[in-house]
Order: structure tokens, then sequence, then C-alpha cells
């Protein structure tokens, strides 16, 4: 077997070379890529792409996060528990986020859902991120513990159109705790991700805190693709959810900055970029199905 710091890998845990290609220095191409980007479906005026995941990972500071690149400044219009350890979801209601460039809104929304946690009736459950995945659940709706939506609540659309329907899940994971995440919460996941596939709706990992996850990567943004640390967090996330590392991507969401920075808004623009795409294709397969 021999030791793992041999000839790929320093003492402090960086690799000699990167794992993955990444260009820091693309934020601008990827902006403007992004600020271009329209539908390819004529019916569809915006891609809905809904954001799950465990709670206290992330998931509102990473819409805020997205749209803080795109404003140019940090944004809060998602709303978020600064409180740290919470037990609960923050977020309560179904609502979802078009992102603004400037004072252009760009054609995708991002929909804010309960956070999932791990006890059986606790937490978004499972047939309401499906419901809200198919444009069954209208903004607005919230979500309760005890019982999923039925279709008898004013909430439900019986009826969805393609522009009610997401095209893309993303589940949010926290780098930091990932090895800890309870197995009654990745079954959840397991849950959704075989209904929603046999539909055809692609999802990705977005595993945010990198930055608390690596001391290498807390000291520099740059290294995360040279962390060992992160690259096997990340192949912990492909395996305990069953999603290609090519699908999961890591992120630092804005938490305390007052600024924006460049190392930050790549990553969440990559991101961005490949969630808009991957859903994208979702709506053009949608036309022949």
């Amino acid at each position: 077997m021999g030791g793992s710091n041999s000839k790929n890998e320093t003492p402090s845990g960086e690799l000699d070379e990167p794992w993955r290609k990444f260009v820091f220095g693309q934020k601008k191409t990827l902006k403007e890529k992004l600020e271009n980007f329209s539908p390819s479906h004529p019916g569809v005026k915006d891609i809905k792409i809904l954001v799950a995941g465990q709670i206290a990972a992330g998931k509102s500071s990473f819409i805020n996060s997205i749209d803080s690149v795109f404003q140019g400044r940090i944004s809060s219009r998602a709303l978020v528990n600064s409180s740290a350890g919470g037990s609960h979801s923050f977020t309560q209601n179904l609502k979802g986020f078009t992102i603004r460039s400037g004072k252009k809104s760009l054609p995708f929304v991002f929909k804010d859902i309960m956070g999932l946690e791990p006890e059986v009736l606790a937490g978004s459950q499972t047939d309401d991120i499906i419901n809200a995945v198919f444009g069954h659940v209208k903004d607005g709706y919230k979500f309760n513990e005890e019982q999923a939506l039925t279709d008898k609540d004013q909430h439900y659309t019986s009826d969805p159109v393609l522009s009610d329907q997401a095209f893309c899940l993303v589940y949010v994971i926290d780098a930091d705790t990932v090895q800890l995440t309870d197995d009654k919460l990745i079954d959840k996941l397991k849950i959704v991700r075989k209904r929603i596939s046999d539909k055809g709706i692609p999802q990705v990992i977005v595993m945010t805190k990198v930055d608390e996850a690596c001391p290498l990567v807390n000291k520099n943004l740059r290294k995360i693709y040279s962390s060992k640390n992160i690259k096997e967090k990340m192949e912990m996330c492909s395996n305990k959810i069953g999603l290609p590392l090519s699908n999961i991507f890591p992120v630092k969401n804005y938490h305390d900055e007052i600024d924006t920075e460049d190392d930050v808004d790549v990553l969440i623009l990559k991101a961005l970029e490949q969630i808009v795409q991957i859903a994208d294709d979702r709506l053009v397969d949608s036309q022949s199905d």
C-alpha cells in the first residue's frame, strides 16, 4: 500500500498537481456568458432550479452568493439564520429568486426549499421536494413537517406547464461535515434522486464551506483543486449520493465578507454555468419526451 505522503502529496495535504483543471482568470468570460444566456425552449422564459440540502449547509447563502456575484456587492435577499448550530431549517416557505445583473433579470430562477433533516417527518419531506421539481408546488407554500402537500391544498398545481417545472435539482452539502451526514438524510436524498431521475431530471451537488473544511484552502482558495482533503470529501459525496464527480462543485459562499472577491466569484460562476447548461440540456430533451 505504502504511505500517501509520497510523490503526489506534500505534508500539508497539497497534491503536486491540481486534480481538476481550473482557470481562476475566467470570471469575466463566465459572467458575460451567463448574462447573455437564454433558454433553448421558446415557451420557457426562465429556467427554474430547485435548491435542496441538509439544514445549515448554506442553501440560502448559495443563492445570495450567486446574486452577489452579479450585483458586485454582498446580497442578502434569501434570509439566512446567523445563529450557529441551528437544529431546524430557517427556510419555511418555497420561494423563487430571480438572479439579477445590475437591474437586468437573468433567465434562471432558484427555488429555495426547507432544509432536510434526518428524522422521517422532519424538515422538507421527500414528496414535497419531488412535487416542487415537477412544478406542483406554488411559491409561498409553507412546509409542514407532519404532512406533505396534497392535491387538495391551494398551493398545489395539479396540471403544471413546462415553465412551472424545475430542470435541475441542486443538493447543497457542507464539506466540513459531509463525513458525519446522517444515513437517514442520505436515504431521503436517494429517494428523491430515484424519483426524479426516472423522469430525466439531472442533479448537481454544490459542496459549500470548503474554507472551513480544509486549512490549505482557507489560506488560499486557489488551492481548492490541489487539496487532497477537498478531493476526498468530493469523492465521499459522490459515493454517498451516487452522483459523478463531474457533477460536484466545491464553492465558498459569502458569509462574513462586506465586499465580493474574484476568486470566490469565479468558483460560484463555474458552478452556476454548469448547473444552467445541465438544466437547459434537460429542457431541450423535454421537447422530445
